[in-house]
């Protein structure tokens, strides 16, 4: 008799107390999926990972082919072990490895060599995310924070499949994206039930606190946070959350807004003609002046060397790929993107594309449908490749992010001509520049009349040379001022 201890428990499917998809609670507590429970899928995923990575790396390097993409390997996890499987307590089990070649040239591209991705997977237990959200999907995480396990539904691992050529294609033209990075797709048979998993970069470092959390499509339609969402300790917040929340949107450098945009252009371009949509823009906020002093400094885990890092795996690598700035701060090191809110308040964000698995399908085009006969068509999030990307990529660079303007104040009259008074600095110590510009006649126009030529009713000047002086005030992070004079 099999023993499953976990894996595909029939009992396990009597005693779920709830369950969200193929998510549930066993009695004791403890998630299942698929009535697998998680500390068991755990198990099988680091045995299975480990033989597959070290199996891999006993085959020669060589050029993808496209017949790599559809290769399936796979092999049986007997509970006893076996000549090429270790025992363990897990019950028996399968592991499907999908297109290995194929993700062992993904890694390679960023960076990912086999022993760090066998070290980060493998060497230390999994920890389970308990803000899974409502998909229904299990999202673990690696202990040094460098990669996420997420469960996937047979539709979205085929679609991934048919992707890869493309996404091959894509990454080699690109590696600057803030498309998801899959570094793998395995799939666990137990019990006569599939999980299928994919590796992926992860987006928010638990070493950074994240004080507010955006999911967000550019649709309005029911995009607000539930109720029982906003009771959680970190609420993964909505459109219509952040357009109250942060009516002004997001302040970037100009450099950094640019280059974002022109990012989420490209990655819109490639999800459209791929027929991809009902993504979102995952953005984690992290308030440096709110966290103090003590939470701003922290580091990531420094277990691992630097150079051993995932390539562009950080928001600010996604959108310049290779730093002009190489010098090595806490806030480089932490990968967001520095920002200011309206207050003045300094902000690292941390930004990704998630949720590209959605193809425009018969039931996409339905449900669309029926959604634009109730509601105004526009404003649901279903709806086609197309005009979803243009809605989502001027709904991130208007409304959510926006270039940090140079504050002017009003302008008043002056004797030489007009003047704008100059602002106290900022209470928050934000970098403010405050300009005073004075226009005057020169004395070449006025002189041997004591009042400019051009005011002479006989004389009709053939040009006017004007005197322009500048008085430049600036307030730093420590409110000192400094007054320039030009």
């Amino acid at each position: 008799m099999t023993s499953f201890e976990g894996l595909g428990s029939p009992s396990s499917s009597q005693t779920n107390k709830r369950t969200i998809g193929h998510r549930g609670i066993d009695p004791t507590g403890e998630t299942t999926y698929k009535k697998t429970t998680s500390s068991a899928l755990k198990g099988a995923i680091q045995l299975g990972i480990t033989y597959t990575v070290g199996s891999l790396s006993q085959k020669p390097e060589r050029d993808v082919l496209m017949q790599d993409f559809e290769v399936v390997e796979s092999i049986f996890f007997p509970s006893e072990g076996s000549n090429l499987t270790p025992g363990h307590h897990h019950g028996d089990f399968r592991f499907k490895t999908y297109a290995p070649i194929a993700f062992r040239y993904f890694r390679e591209m960023f960076g990912i060599r086999p022993d760090d991705y066998l070290y980060s997977l493998c060497n230390e237990p999994l920890i389970e995310l308990s803000n899974s959200g409502a998909s229904g999907s299990l999202f673990y995480v690696s202990s040094d924070d460098e990669f996420i396990i997420k469960t996937v539904q047979h539709k979205e691992a085929e679609f991934l499949q048919k992707l890869l050529p493309g996404y091959f294609m894509n990454l080699n033209q690109n590696k600057r994206t803030l498309l998801p990075k899959f570094y793998g797709l395995y799939c666990v048979q137990a019990g006569g039930k599939n999980i299928r998993i994919a590796v992926m970069n992860n987006l928010l470092p638990r070493a950074v606190p994240m004080h507010l959390k955006y999911d967000l499509k550019g649709s309005t339609y029911k995009r607000r946070a539930s109720p029982k969402e906003r009771t959680k300790s970190m609420p993964t917040y909505k459109d219509l959350d952040f357009m109250e929340d942060v009516p002004e949107g997001l302040m970037l450098e100009n450099d950094h807004y640019n280059a974002l945009c022109k990012t989420i252009q490209r990655d819109c371009l490639l999800l459209q003609s791929f027929k991809i949509m009902d993504y979102s823009l995952l953005a984690g906020i992290h308030n440096i002046d709110q966290a103090g002093e003590e939470a701003s400094t922290a580091m990531p885990d420094q277990k691992r060397a630097q150079g051993q890092k995932p390539l562009y795996c950080t928001a600010m690598e996604a959108i310049q790929g290779e730093a002009k700035d190489t010098r090595i701060t806490k806030d480089t090191l932490m990968g967001g993107i520095p920002a200011r809110n309206s207050k003045g308040e300094r902000l690292l964000i941390f930004i990704g594309i998630i949720d590209i698995l959605q193809s425009y399908r018969f039931v996409k085009k339905l449900e669309h449908s029926w959604k634009a006969l109730v509601y105004d068509g526009d404003t649901v999030s279903v709806h086609r490749p197309s005009f979803y990307a243009d809605r989502f990529q001027k709904f991130m660079c208007n409304t959510v992010f926006k270039k940090a303007l140079l504050r002017t104040s009003p302008l008043k009259k002056t004797r030489g001509g007009t003047v704008s008074n100059m602002r106290k600095a900022n209470a928050t110590g934000s970098d403010q520049a405050h300009v005073v510009v004075t226009a005057e006649p020169s004395q070449a126009e006025t002189r041997g009349t004591g009042q400019p030529r051009g005011q002479d009713p006989g004389h009709v000047p053939s040009s006017i040379a004007v005197a322009l002086s500048f008085e430049v005030e600036v307030s730093d992070d420590q409110g000192q001022l400094m007054q320039l004079k030009i």
